[in-house]
């Protein structure tokens, strides 16, 4: 008889060293993110004393008080640690607008408090510089898309929510709720960052309420409801204004021809009357 080969068991792993293991990649990871927290921190404060991204990676890592070893052991570059503070600063948009629009029934309503806040939030403040939006992102656009595409998705997605809900209401009209969000996004926010529109000869800035009355048009096909009641009626124009008195003219004249007519009437009434009773009186003599 020959001898069966018996295959190894492997004995699991300890339960004990399972716990070991666990607690060391815990206790690394929450290094890590104190690590990045720090990091993200001194660049928050290096663009609030310079009001610029221009500063280098070493003057980060100074300011943070860790090494340039474990500054690239957690990012690519300068530009990777302030993309991760656009992510975040866009994250938290999309929270507050969230919070903000939860409690309304009106889906209307809701999206125009979303679009007054963000244009809120994306408007420059007088005496604060906003680097990281006014500068920063233009370059992403043109040098990382994808990433700026992504860093807007919490946004996007809310937004596409609040679209969608609109349409189910009856209350819109869009085809394409996630490009018809994209497309109140980026009016909201570019508009508010945009320098004032020229109106005659001093600028005037675009208001929130006008980048809404835009968009309403665009997702209802028709202006806001108070807007038409209470606009003023149009004056004619040079070559509708002798019509339109031609057509003023007939209507009084028409007007003074009823009044006149009774008194008319009477007048041949009193006449025949008068004949008659001559006539009358010459017969008898």
């Amino acid at each position: 008889m020959s001898a069966v080969s018996v295959e190894p068991v492997e004995s699991p792993e300890p339960a004990w060293r399972q716990r070991a293991v666990e607690r060391s990649t815990r206790a690394a990871k929450l290094r890590a993110e104190q690590r990045v927290q720090h990091f993200l921190e001194a660049a928050q404060e290096l663009i609030a004393d310079k009001g610029t991204t221009d500063f280098t990676v070493q003057e980060i890592v100074e300011r943070s008080r860790q090494s340039l070893r474990s500054f690239y052991q957690h990012f690519g570059g300068k530009d990777e640690l302030l993309l991760a503070l656009f992510e975040d600063a866009l994250a938290r948009s999309a929270v507050e607008i969230q919070a903000k629009t939860a409690a309304g029934c009106d889906p209307l309503e809701r999206l125009r408090i979303a679009v007054d806040l963000l244009y809120d939030a994306s408007s420059p403040r007088e005496g604060q510089q906003s680097p990281l939006f006014t500068d920063f992102a233009i370059q992403l656009l043109v040098t990382h898309p994808d990433q700026v595409a992504t860093a807007h998705l919490p946004l996007l997605s809310l937004f596409t929510e609040l679209v969608e809900a609109a349409v189910a209401d009856g209350r819109a009209v869009a085809p394409k709720p996630r490009r018809t969000a994209s497309l109140i996004m980026q009016t909201a926010m570019f508009t508010a960052q945009a320098p004032a529109a020229p109106v005659g000869s001093s600028p005037s800035p675009i208001s929130a309420q006008e980048v809404w009355d835009f968009c309403l048009g665009g997702i209802t096909g028709s202006a806001p409801r108070t807007d038409r009641e209470s606009a003023p009626a149009a004056e004619p124009t040079p070559a509708e204004a002798p019509a339109k008195d031609a057509v003023a003219a007939k209507k009084t004249a028409a007007k003074r021809t009823t009044k006149r007519a009774p008194a008319k009437t009477a007048a041949a009434g009193r006449g025949k009357a008068d004949r008659a009773a001559k006539a009358a009186t010459q017969t008898e003599g």
